[in-house]
């Protein structure tokens, strides 16, 4: 194995002509954390497959990772530092030398943190590589030695998980791989063809055996079309349909009333709360016929071995983090979590004792006047860059001027806020601010590296070493390099090591090599990792948490063992109660659900869900996964659309007080009544468009977490 000391060393082309295969994870934002193959022929990677030996992956990828190829060696592909020659924006660039574009960011750092201190420098970073040591990790400690803004980093699942800690008092679920013994199965707010396949396939197998499949999505997607039901629930109302669920539980006494007792905490609270929600009063909310939740509720809690499959869309609106809180309340009320194939699944990620603070080393953030530098939601980037600070609303502003420093250097990597972040006219205005220095690490042009001062060559997996979490399932997953970094490329561990340098950093820390990393990574002391080796995940690849198991798979709540304050499933929550917060599951409608006045004015939901073939921004600028999709459409119920006068493929445009978007309309009544649906993942510049669908989405933040709220956004559409 090449050193990773040394990543930009070309690995040595092999001798003979046979491929060699190299053990790796898939790093992108998804829950089923594949483990792969690198196929390498002549040092060159030729395929990658998925891991048949790994139970979860089975052999099985996305059509994304399975061209994989195309993106590591796409034409396009950023080889090399760039200097920006044009405008911002203008996506004009020139090669330059590594050594020049260190110099360049760190003079620009020094006379930035000498002039309005290093707080205006402002990270700003995702999960465009989950691997541990390229999330966070030598850019975490760079950050946090330099005194910089600290990013706080919600855009995608921070309100859910809110819900789970305060409920379930941790961010377990069911073992995927149980779905497959699931005799009921409820697709909650997902739609796992295009974002969690290997479910899916779990899924199916479940149906094969018998299973009723249900989906609740206000779009009929490819995995609602393949379900027994699909109940078309209006954006945002998911926490009042939990609700109707309970008092049907409670009012056919479908109840396991020992599990209640045993592992669960304000269960007589929960009970007047929702005596007065029946589905009558659901249905007013939620646009779905009484009868049909009467009858979801019914057949939930007749059957033991139900499985909830909740997702994070539900939660991208005001009253996300409660409504996830709500439903994840519901296998507690019926004991579907004594059996490995009943529960709910939204996230595993909570199951792995990871070093976090040795890898990302906040002891190194400086204090002034007892204080740690700001921390700004990355949700409210817009604002941030609007020349004020957008501090997040968990963590109070210290006193003094600290919280109108503004934003006059941000660097990005791993991420793409000019096509991610919400409100997005505001982003690209503070884009092009001629005062705002701008570092991008990508392996392409993104539509935010247009906006860049200095562009940098990123790696893909194959290019690293690298070890994975998952939020999906309970595996850790380790990732070889397979490849020499193409052209002169770097990962991000090298990347801020140079930086230190650059910036004169002396820490020891920013001489730790990536293999010592690696195996600091996780604590291998702990109980999930009792009897596992770091030799184990070398020689496989990949290795299984130690959690309680039933029937073979991990079951972590069938005897309770919830890690909450009380230890049970709180129902009622003293937590929630102590911040002045609804202690007890309730329904919080959308912040745009509110507004009698923007309702009339934009009466119609927008809802944003992932097309099949990208990955948030990611791929859409590979040819063949892009050319199935065609340019972006909005999808209109027939009633909406006669009321407007729109014929199916009439150019139109989806408009709000935020922005707008022109776009062909195509109509279909898999988008309910009142629904205006964009599969998104498009970057900007795509034919046939004009105008972005971030440009409509706001700012707000959830009731939770602090969390994006994309699907809680009202907009009209007319011809264009």
């Amino acid at each position: 194995m090449v050193a990773i000391e040394n990543p930009t060393e070309p690995i040595a082309a092999e001798t003979t002509t046979l491929t060699h295969i190299t053990k790796g994870a898939c790093p992108h934002d998804c829950p089923d954390t594949c483990a792969l193959e690198y196929h390498v022929k002549d040092g060159v990677l030729t395929d990658v497959k998925g891991a048949i030996s790994h139970s979860v992956t089975a052999g099985v990828l996305c059509t994304k990772v399975a061209k994989y190829p195309l993106r590591t060696y796409h034409p396009t592909r950023v080889k090399t530092p760039l200097k920006r020659v044009g405008k911002k924006g203008e996506g004009k660039f020139e090669p330059i030398s590594w050594t020049e574009a260190l110099s360049t960011i760190a003079s620009n750092f020094q006379s930035i943190i000498a002039s309005d201190g290093a707080q205006a420098i402002l990270p700003y970073s995702y999960a465009g590589n989950m691997g541990l040591l390229q999330y966070a990790s030598m850019d975490r400690r760079f950050f946090h030695a330099l005194g910089a803004s600290q990013l706080d980093r919600t855009i995608c699942s921070s309100a859910g998980a809110a819900g789970l800690q305060i409920t379930l008092g941790s961010r377990l679920g069911m073992d995927v791989e149980a779905f497959a013994q699931s005799e009921l199965i409820i697709l909650w707010g997902t739609n796992p063809i295009t974002s969690n396949l290997h479910l899916w396939s779990r899924c199916q197998e479940a149906k094969r055996r018998g299973a009723k499949l249900i989906a609740i999505d206000p779009y009929r997607s490819l995995s609602a079309e393949k379900c027994h039901q699909w109940l078309p629930i209006k954006p945002g109302t998911d926490a009042a349909l939990a609700l109707a669920i309970m008092h049907v539980l409670i009012r056919e006494n479908l109840l396991d009333h020992d599990y209640i007792a045993s592992y669960t905490l304000g269960f007589d609270a929960l009970k007047l709360r929702v005596a007065d929600w029946t589905p009558e009063r659901a249905a007013g909310i939620c646009g779905i016929c009484a009868n049909d939740i009467e009858a979801l509720a019914i057949a939930y809690g007749s059957t033991k071995k139900a499985a909830i499959r909740l997702n994070y869309g539900m939660q991208r609106h005001g009253g996300g983090g409660m409504a996830v809180r709500t439903v994840s309340c519901l296998p507690a009320l019926t004991g579907a979590w004594r059996e490995a194939s009943g529960g709910a699944l939204l996230s595993t990620s909570g199951a792995y004792p990871i070093h976090s603070a040795h890898l990302e080393r906040p002891d190194l953030m400086p204090r002034v006047e007892g204080q740690l530098p700001r921390v700004i939601n990355m949700c409210e980037l817009g604002d941030a860059l609007a020349l004020r600070s957008a501090p997040s609303p968990r963590v109070p502003l210290p006193p003094g001027e600290r919280g109108t420093t503004p934003v006059k250097a941000l660097f990005v990597y791993n991420a793409n806020p000019a096509a991610v972040a919400p409100d997005g006219n505001k982003v690209l205005a503070g884009l092009a601010r001629e005062d705002l220095f701008t570092v991008v690490s990508d392996l392409f042009i993104t539509d935010t590296a247009r906006y860049a001062d200095i562009v940098l060559p990123a790696t893909s997996s194959p290019e690293h070493d690298d070890i994975n979490r998952s939020y999906g399932h309970y595996d850790i997953v380790l990732n070889r390099r397979a490849i020499a970094p193409v052209g002169e490329s770097l990962p991000n561990t090298e990347l801020f090591r140079r930086l230190a340098k650059a910036m004169n950093l002396t820490d020891p820390c920013f001489d730790e090599t990536d293999e010592s990393m690696i195996r600091a990574s996780f604590d291998w002391t702990h109980a999930s990792l009792t009897g596992q080796s770091f030799d184990t995940l070398e020689r496989d690849g990949f290795l299984r948490l130690n959690y309680p198991k039933k029937d073979g798979f991990i079951a972590p709540f069938m005897n309770g063992d919830f890690g909450t304050p009380s230890g049970k499933c709180e129902f009622y929550s003293e937590t929630l109660a102590a911040r002045g917060l609804d202690p007890l599951p309730c329904y919080t409608p959308p912040h745009e659900y509110d507004d009698a006045a923007l309702t009339a004015q934009f009466p119609l939901a927008l809802n944003t869900p992932p097309a099949r073939n990208f990955m948030n921004s990611t791929f859409a600028n590979i040819e063949e996964l892009a050319k199935p999709h065609g340019a972006p459409t909005v999808q209109l119920h027939p009633q909406d659309a006669a009321h407007r006068n729109i014929a199916n493929g009439a150019v139109v445009k989806v408009f709000n007080h935020r922005g707008h978007m022109k776009l062909a309309a195509k109509i279909t009544d898999d988008t309910r009544e009142g629904v205006a649906t964009i599969l998104w993942g498009h970057w900007r510049d795509h034919p046939g468009t004009e105008g972005f669908v971030n440009d409509l989405t706001s700012q707000a933040l959830t009731d939770l977490g602090g969390g994006a709220t994309f699907y809680d956004c009202r907009v009209e559409i007319s011809l264009a």
